[in-house]
């Protein structure tokens, strides 16, 4: 009896400390980055296989810029490249809205179908290719590539947004309102070839609330 005594005891200790354990983690992981509505989008790659490279849909659509944005993604001291890192983009269509298709689930209902997935490998290395998104029709702020990041021990958080430099609508205020979450999302585009080529390296952590 004394030692199922003991052994019940050594299980209520050992399940006790991995559930403060997990309630920790947990902690931690609600306050990293602070709020962010549809983070639970980058998990919605499905059955995918993520690699450092994503083709999004309608990339080459008659009519429109190719566009292609690549970058290196750091470790919190911009020097080690982030292994195991998942980057989630969506944006607007070349008409300034967020394009569906009638059959969509979760966020992407209100993201559309032009949004990717990639998984950085041990060179830190990401590649979108997709449309050069145009400004809303209100034109009430410049056209804007949305980005959230996962690393592997760490909830979802968004970046600040790709932003190009060549936008009219890119005003001083906004460019100085900006808060450079993982690094500046201001991008200058360069012409190769048919393409429009935008590079942003990202370092995690960057003017992130809550993180360590």
């Amino acid at each position: 009896m004394k030692k199922l005594r003991t052994l019940f005891t050594v299980l209520l200790l050992t399940t006790g400390c991995q559930a403060q354990d997990n309630r920790t983690k947990l902690d931690v992981l609600q306050h990293v980055g602070g709020p962010c509505e549809g983070c639970e989008a980058i998990h919605e790659y499905g059955e995918k296989t993520l690699s450092p490279v994503d083709t999004l849909p309608a990339f080459g659509k008659p009519g429109t810029d190719k566009l292609k944005i690549t970058g290196t993604v750091y470790q919190q001291d911009g020097v080690t490249p982030a292994r195991g890192v998942i980057l989630y983009i969506y944006h607007t269509d070349e008409t300034g809205l967020y394009p569906k298709r009638g059959n969509e689930t979760g966020w992407a209902r209100r993201h559309g179908y032009l949004r990717g997935w990639i998984r950085t490998g041990p060179d830190g290395r990401y590649t979108f290719y997709t449309l050069r998104p145009h400004t809303y029709p209100s034109r009430t702020e410049p056209a804007h590539i949305h980005i959230t990041v996962k690393e592997p021990d760490k909830n979802a958080y968004y970046l600040d947004d790709f932003l190009f430099d060549d936008d009219p609508l890119l005003s001083q205020k906004i460019r100085a309102s900006r808060a450079n979450r993982g690094g500046s999302g201001l991008v200058s585009l360069q012409k190769q070839g048919d393409l429009l080529m935008a590079e942003r390296d990202i370092i995690l952590g960057r003017n992130i609330p809550g993180y360590d």
